[in-house]
């Protein structure tokens, strides 16, 4: 009987709900201090999760919860790229 490989789960830093970690967005702090959105998930660096909700990214930058996830600031031109990515946002699969 094959064994089932086990989902690795992550936080949203929006909503504080865990998400299986392909479903989320991942923003990433490299150690060159460079903050980007990481679509492959497996850059090196700190990252924090946001599940593609407008609703969390509203929430999570009004607590400034990715600041504190990355312990460093975050540009506000990334949380434009962000907004227009979870635009069309349905719901993770």
């Amino acid at each position: 009987m094959p064994r089932e490989r086990k989902v690795p789960l992550r936080k949203c830093v929006g909503c504080q709900q865990m998400f299986p970690k392909r479903d989320l967005t991942r923003v990433v702090c490299t150690p060159e201090g460079e903050i980007l959105i990481d679509p492959t998930g497996r850059r090196n660096g700190r990252g924090a999760y946001l599940c593609g909700n407008p609703e969390c990214l509203r929430t999570a930058r009004k607590r400034k919860a990715l600041e504190r996830a990355l312990k460093t600031s975050v540009p506000e031109a990334l949380y434009d790229e962000l907004a227009a990515r979870f635009e069309g946002f349905a719901g993770p699969a």
